[in-house]
């Protein structure tokens, strides 16, 4: 049922004061989406699980579906536009903290089990993304798709692990300091850098993101790789030792990780690339380095990160599906395969590396978990034209039950009956 009345109240009130109509849904989703979290943590799952689910009660799936003047109230149009340029900080100061978290040395002497469990945790999702791209180009392509960097981009979107939430899982379960908790750590790390990178050569390339020529897109990305090992690292390594955690390092680091998301921006990548580039030459096994992604972290997750939730919500409609058997039917299929080819990729490489069966099996499942980090290559999906609404939907969904199924996966090969609680993206 449609209430005018309530609709023009709307349009009154953002006109009125479009800061406070934003604030007070700003709100909301900090409210909701924190309040999900902690429900969900409380019966053993990853808060961005609720936190997804969040971003989806308030957007079309949801809230305009059973109160249609409610979602209008809420979310005009500008306090869509505000929330979604906001959003975007959130997405930027996650990917620096995701670059800065990278530790690619952590498996010690396991290094022949890490290569193949990196090759088979990306190899068989990979393969499998891309068959399912192309068979289900014609319901998720999007007006970019159907070229190679369509099959390339879905394939990494399937093959993608969240490093975040498998080193909160690991936490949480007492399993960091054991030989499966190195291994799945090296693993993501390796993977994610080697899948962001893939992903910024085939956009480059393809001139997917580009505004003018590709050559002259791959030229300055080039070039921005090659004077951030030069000249970038060194100093932030130098600016980090002398600065020894004074009050003007966090608002150096941050203004950094902004600006190089704002020049990979202008240069025909996504604002996320330049972000976890500025963020993974940041020096390693610091104290002081410690403290400032500790200071990050706390409003990043209680609310930058939830205006990203919201923002996914707000372009996600699972009415998108509608009563499509065909539409079903896919989204089935990725959800199955990403999990069967994650498990059975990353395990399978564990156990032919020498690992044993039920360690093998806890790799398998721990490479499974996807969480906000898929979100973000599915944001990028839908904004340079990959996949339309349905394909994105389609990936915002498996994201969501890859990430469900981890924990239960985990407990069911794991050896005792300790219990494995998750508790982070």
């Amino acid at each position: 049922m449609e209430f005018p009345h309530i609709h023009a109240l709307a349009a009154e009130s953002a006109a009125a004061d479009p800061v406070a109509h934003f604030l007070l849904a700003l709100a909301v989703i900090v409210v909701v989406c924190n309040l999900l979290a902690w429900i969900f943590r409380e019966l053993g799952q990853p808060p961005v699980v609720g936190e997804i689910l969040g971003g989806l009660l308030l957007g079309p799936t949801v809230l305009a579906q059973l109160w249609p003047a409610g979602s209008a109230w809420l979310l005009t149009p500008s306090v869509v536009g505000t929330l979604n340029v906001v959003a975007q900080l959130g997405l930027v100061t996650f990917m620096f903290l995701l670059g800065s978290e990278l530790r690619f040395g952590a498996a010690g002497a396991d290094r022949k089990i890490v290569t193949a469990v990196v090759a088979g945790s990306i190899g068989l999702p990979f393969a499998g993304g891309v068959l399912l791209a192309l068979f289900g180009q014609p319901l998720i392509a999007g007006e970019a798709g159907g070229g190679v960097a369509y099959l390339v981009v879905f394939g990494l979107a399937v093959s993608i692990t969240a490093l975040p939430v498998l080193a909160r899982i690991l936490v949480d379960a007492r399993m960091d300091t054991t030989r499966v908790g190195r291994v799945a750590l090296a693993c993501a790390a390796v993977g994610d850098g080697a899948a962001w990178m893939v992903l910024t050569v085939v956009l480059a390339v393809s001139g997917l993101a580009a505004s003018g020529s590709a050559v002259l897109t791959v030229v300055l990305v080039g070039g921005l790789v090659l004077v951030t090992a030069l000249v970038v690292r060194p100093v932030l390594a130098w600016l980090v030792e002398r600065a020894g955690g004074g009050p003007l390092l966090l608002p150096m680091l941050v203004a950094g990780a902004v600006a190089y998301a704002a020049v990979t921006q202008l240069i025909g990548l996504h604002a996320a690339v330049g972000a976890f580039l500025f963020g993974a030459v940041l020096p390693r096994d610091d104290t002081i380095m410690r403290k400032v992604r500790q200071q990050l972290h706390g409003f990043a997750e209680v609310v930058l990160l939830p205006l990203f939730f919201a923002s996914v919500g707000l372009s996600t409609a699972v009415t998108a599906v509608g009563g499509s058997v065909a539409n079903w039917l896919l989204l089935g299929a990725v959800v199955v395969v990403a999990t069967l080819t994650k498990v059975v990729g990353a395990g399978g490489a564990a156990y032919l590396a020498g690992m044993p069966m039920r360690e093998s099996l806890q790799i398998g499942a721990l490479m499974n978990c996807r969480g906000v980090t898929e979100l973000i290559v599915a944001t990028i999906c839908l904004q340079y034209g990959v996949v339309n609404t349905f394909g994105f939907t389609v990936l915002v969904l498996m994201a969501l039950c890859t990430t469900a199924v981890t924990g239960p996966l985990l407990r069911l090969f794991t050896s005792d009956s300790r219990e494995v609680v998750v508790q982070q993206r």
